[in-house]
């Protein structure tokens, strides 16, 4: 059945779904209010690659979504003149906290098949002598009088090979976009949608901010920190059991440790300290937030009222964390970094469904924790969508969605817009 499809938003979350849909045959139109592809919040991601998630679903679709970026340009089938995005495997290491159950994702972990190793404080600072195996929790702001408390014991961890980064999310974002362009799919971009139209079947296409109609009997929500004010167009969202809202984050970046003389480590999880650490080629650092309880959440009412200024008081409460768990790195006075926005829903596990207007589609509230799970999205809807088509009714029979690559059941309803918050997640940026 030939059905055309819109996709609002061309973040990776977007591109994955339009390049999924066009690779199975639909015609997509993908609608963008930026000039191209990957240029939203998806061009601040940090582009981790980790499976340490709370849930079963969380890990598996981060494991399978690793075997594709391993085989990225075989995922995709087609060369972008522009340049292909790369995985680099550095590894993962996840520190040792009560902020994070660490004994419950190794269980999945188990389950999966996905090797790591148990690491001690001694064997902590054998295998990473640049890192500190001190316990500093709880996380504590830097003007709290107990920040700079001696630490209260050692940590260790578990480490996996499995981890490491997307070496460029804006130009990955670019890889989805020309491959399902080559595949037909045509692209609006600088123009945004004013209305999401219906008729007595359903979602039947969109207005855009130009006066143009584009006619569709599906509607694919990817407008990330925009995806509320979509809902709202489409007058959908009675029945959502989770909302999402945007909420203004930042990184930051600091020179790496000198001995590692610009080497590349493996990413951090640090919950001990409430951040999250990366290197860059080059040897720097990539600074993030966990959301620990001591930390203010800055949400936006508005989208538009971001500023993209790194600010000084965020900006020195990660980087002396960072400066705790790397002692040999330097704080500079001035900070460097940016700040973005992420798509949240209430216990951090997006939304992937549909809504109780056919043929209206969410991909929502997937910032800070999906980008490593891009190229497995656009499966995932393109299967809801499918399901659909034939005539089923995903919310009261679930699609079962089978992992092509290490073929992992997942039940979506685990994504269902109607599930009340669960409390298996994290409830932080780790899912």
């Amino acid at each position: 059945m030939t059905v055309p499809v819109v996709v609002i938003g061309a973040g990776v979350v977007g591109c994955s779904v339009a390049f999924a849909a066009s690779r199975a045959g639909l015609p997509v139109t993908l609608v963008e209010a930026a000039s191209g592809p990957g240029q939203g919040s998806t061009s601040a991601s940090a582009a981790i690659v980790r499976m340490h998630y709370s849930t079963f679903e969380g890990v598996a679709l981060a494991w399978e979504a690793k075997q594709m970026w391993e085989q990225w340009g075989e995922h995709l089938g087609h060369v972008d003149p522009t340049g292909m995005a790369r995985y680099v495997p550095t590894g993962a290491l996840v520190l040792d906290s009560p902020a994070f159950d660490s004994a419950r994702a190794l269980a999945l972990y188990d389950q999966l098949g996905i090797p790591y190793e148990l690491l001690g404080p001694a064997q902590l600072r054998d295998r990473f002598p640049y890192l500190s195996a001190d316990r500093f929790y709880p996380p504590r702001l830097p003007d709290d009088p107990q920040f700079w408390n001696d630490p209260v014991g050692e940590l260790g961890g578990f480490y996996t090979p499995d981890g490491g980064f997307v070496d460029d999310p804006p130009l990955a974002t670019h890889n989805f976009w020309a491959a399902a362009s080559a595949l037909g799919a045509e692209s609006v971009f600088g123009r945004t949608v004013i209305s999401v139209n219906r008729d007595a079947n359903g979602v039947c296409g969109v207005t855009l901010n130009d006066g143009r109609s584009i006619a569709a009997r599906v509607v694919v929500n990817a407008a990330g920190p925009y995806s509320a004010a979509v809902n709202r167009m489409a007058r959908v969202g009675a029945d959502f059991g989770v909302t999402t809202r945007p909420l203004r984050q930042e990184v930051h970046v600091l020179d790496g440790p000198p001995e590692l003389a610009g080497e590349l480590g493996p990413t951090v999880s640090d919950a001990d300290l409430g951040a999250y650490f990366r290197f860059l080629p080059g040897g720097q650092l990539l600074v993030g937030s966990m959301e620990p309880e001591c930390d203010p959440l800055d949400w936006l009412d508005d989208p538009q009222r971001l500023d993209e200024r790194a600010s000084v008081a965020v900006y020195e409460r990660q980087s002396l964390r960072l400066a705790r768990r790397f002692p040999s790195v330097q704080v500079p006075t001035r900070p460097r970094g940016l700040a973005a926005l992420y798509d949240v829903t209430d216990d951090w596990i997006p939304i992937y469904d549909g809504t109780d207007l056919p043929g209206f589609f969410v991909a929502i509230g997937t910032s800070g924790n999906q980008f490593k799970n891009a190229p497995v999205i656009g499966l995932l809807m393109l299967a809801l969508i499918q399901n659909w088509l034939d005539g089923g009714d995903h919310d009261t029979r679930p699609v079962q969605w089978v992992a092509p690559h290490t073929g992992s059941i997942l039940n979506l309803a685990h994504y269902s817009r109607r599930r009340t918050p669960n409390q298996g997640s994290s409830h932080s940026v780790l899912g």
